[in-house]
């Protein structure tokens, strides 16, 4: 059995780390994953009796709560922590007064303890709390060695030493450093979280004459539905008459307005700025494109990239040891020397304060997680950082052709015969249930007085009192009507009263932003643009033409796709686009997948690492652009941190920085690493 259990309070990568193994180590419990990012946890249990412990061991979790479901995001004010620090302040300014004028040692003294227990008594109790949790069910140094026990063992060693003011100054700074870091978590989550405005409250189902307002949920496909003026488009749509515009940026984060006609489709989420209009669900509201949004956006943050798995591992190492050196460092230079213990105790202390690994554990996945969310803001829906991380590596791109660099759907290129060869078609088209009839649907003409479908060639038909026949040259020739060879065209002929008047020349039309997409690409760094596709070679040529390409594999099976793909994978990462369920084995071999949003079938979406919301294709280099930069902060943050954390640490061993000092060093560089990773939330250009 699963269950995901909706938290508040996790604000810490490392604290969703622990969480995660203390609740795998439950007896029943086969799977748990805490994600500080969306505050849930996903449990898999074997019975209630490990449910039962398993939420007991949440609400036990420093300060975590378990929330119901259905209870609407609660807006963090963190008004716990602003008195806090506004009293430990309050106290903390006389006493830095007294300390300067001097003469009033024991006054100040009392303020600067007064200062430290206002600040540091949410420390002290959490610190508490994680030593009964170390020892429960075995030993567990890693939740002991966290950051509140560092700072307590700080803050009161400094204390102890007679160095009240530092003592006080560590906790108040401390807090402070905490109290942005989630600050600025809070924001990030909040960015993600904006996305469930996409998800529409109600709809206004039409049955007959009648008209009344359903939840989304309880459409289906094939309902109609009336879309006013501001209303968001509660599942994915098909306009029945008419024309409008629509406001489509919280998919895509364009501004400007796009037109649809009847026939054509609206995305769930897309917001009604032009006349009331009727429309048809073409997909119900669990399958829409909105619902992919928010559930690939809600999983992302559970495939980790490297970087990640990087630090979690190396703080899991990192900490044990860094309290290790400290005890040497209080230990060892005083008993081979000086016998000095309260020197050396200081600095051990300082190297503790500084040694904590927050700016890591912190910066690196919400720099991911921003990153996720500055590719959802320009219509790229990504299933973790994982994809992330290897598409900022790509260096081969391959597409599939129909329904990916062409629209998907047949639309009429060239007439031979004029107006009336094209109004027989259409009127004949009328009764056929061909994918190619839709093709004609919006061609004004008479219905057939009868008709009769003609399997695999066409249809015979009688229009306006004359027999005509529309269809391949096959029935032309079955008739005995000369039909010119088509060669790889895909052409529909028309003859009326047993001769040949026309015929209509139907293609697949290339999708209008293609070429310059592509360009783009090749300007973000891929040397190869391929496509692998099963038309005709011909015919693939001619309906590709123009745009820019370096291999061209035509006639493919399904099972010769991924083989091609790993020839084209000797050149770089390799990244697939494709919208067909024929797509999946290749999506499976490429390094990353992307699949073509509303039109592609589940399986594609389901290979896939990322999902183009709306099937525009220029938000690929966008995509591209954005996954380099996501991956150059996060080595911005783990190397600067790293480099800046090691200075002060020698400074530390040779005394030259004070516990003060080593506190707002720690804070800082925690808070540049967390906004530099903030630079992600910048719209991607």
């Amino acid at each position: 059995m699963q269950k995901v259990i909706k938290i508040r309070n996790l604000d810490c990568a490392a604290c969703a780390a622990e969480l995660s193994e203390e609740l795998a180590a439950i007896e029943g419990v086969s799977f748990a994953s805490a994600d500080f990012i969306n505050q849930r946890v996903t449990l898999a249990y074997e019975n209630a009796e490990a449910l039962s412990r398993a939420i007991d061991t949440i609400s036990r979790f420093e300060e975590v709560e378990i929330v119901d479901q259905n209870a609407p995001p609660k807006r963090e004010r963190h008004l716990k922590e602003i008195l806090s620090i506004a009293v430990s302040a309050l106290f903390f300014l006389p006493a830095l007064v007294l300390e300067l004028i001097g003469g009033y040692r024991w006054y100040a003294f009392g303020l600067f303890l007064a200062s430290f227990a206002a600040a540091g008594w949410s420390v002290a109790v959490a610190a508490a709390k994680n030593v009964v949790r170390a020892f429960r069910g075995g030993f567990h140094p890693l939740v002991l060695l966290d950051e509140n026990l560092l700072m307590l063992i700080a803050a009161a060693g400094a204390l102890a030493l007679q160095e009240s003011m530092e003592g006080a100054a560590v906790m108040l700074l401390y807090q402070i450093g905490e109290l942005l870091q989630s600050i600025a978590v809070g924001s990030s989550r909040s960015a993600i979280t904006r996305l469930m405005a996409l998800k529409s409250d109600a709809a206004i189902r039409i049955t007959g004459t009648e008209q009344e307002e359903v939840d989304p949920e309880e459409l289906s496909a094939g309902d109609v539905v009336l879309l006013r003026r501001g209303d968001r488009a509660p599942a994915d749509l098909s306009l029945l008459e008419g024309e409008t515009s629509l406001d489509t940026k919280s998919l895509t984060g364009e501004s400007y307005l796009k037109e649809v006609r009847a026939g054509d489709e609206i995305l769930a989420g897309c917001v009604n700025e032009g006349n009331a209009v009727k429309a048809r669900v073409v997909r119900p509201a669990s399958e829409s494109a909105v619902a992919k949004i928010l559930e690939l956006v809600e999983n992302a943050s559970s495939k980790k990239a490297k970087p990640e798995k990087f630090i979690t591992r190396f703080a899991r190492i990192y900490t044990p040891v860094v309290v290790l050196l400290a005890v040497l460092l209080a230990v060892v230079p005083p008993l081979c020397g000086s016998y000095d213990f309260p020197l050396w105790i200081g600095r051990a202390l300082n190297f503790l304060i500084i040694s904590c690994p927050c700016a890591l554990v912190i910066s690196v996945p919400l720099t991911y997680f921003s990153g996720v969310g500055a590719l959802a803001r320009c219509g790229v829906l990504s299933k973790g950082a994982v994809g992330l991380d290897l598409l900022a590596r790509v260096r081969v791109a391959a597409f599939d052709k129909t329904g990916t660099l062409t629209e998907g759907k047949f639309s009429i290129v060239d007439v031979n015969g004029g107006d009336h060869v094209l109004t027989i078609a259409a009127s004949a088209e009328k009764i056929s249930s061909h994918p190619l009839s839709r093709t004609f649907d919006k061609i004004e003409a008479p219905m057939p007085e009868s008709s009769s479908e003609i399997a695999g060639m066409g249809i015979s038909a009688v229009v306006c009192g004359r027999s005509v026949l529309v269809g391949s040259k096959r029935l032309m020739e079955t008739h005995g009507i000369a039909a010119p060879d088509p060669g790889e065209k895909l052409v529909v002929f028309v003859a009326e009263e047993g001769a040949l008047i026309g015929w209509v020349e139907i293609a697949d039309r290339v999708r209008s932003e293609a070429a310059e997409a592509l360009a783009e690409l090749k300007r973000e760094g891929v040397g190869t643009i391929a496509v692998l596709t099963g038309d005709g070679e011909v015919r693939a040529r001619e309906a590709l033409k123009g745009l820019p390409l370096d291999v061209l594999e035509a006639g493919l099976m399904p099972e010769e796709k991924p083989v091609r793909a790993e020839k084209l994978k000797k050149d770089g990462a390799l990244l697939y686009v494709g919208d067909g369920i024929n797509d999946t084995p290749v999506m499976a071999a490429a390094d990353v997948a992307v699949a073509m949003g509303g039109l592609s079938s589940d399986a594609a979406i389901e290979a896939s690492d990322f999902v183009l919301a709306d099937e525009s294709l220029t938000a690929l280099p966008k995509a591209i652009r954005g996954s380099k930069k996501t991956r150059r902060i996060v080595f911005e943050n783990i190397i600067g941190s790293i480099l800046i954390k090691v200075a002060l640490m020698v400074l530390s061993v040779f005394g030259l920085i004070l516990p003060w000092v080593a506190v707002a060093g720690d804070v800082g560089v925690m808070l540049l690493a967390v906004l530099n990773s903030m630079r992600m939330r910048r719209k991607l250009k």
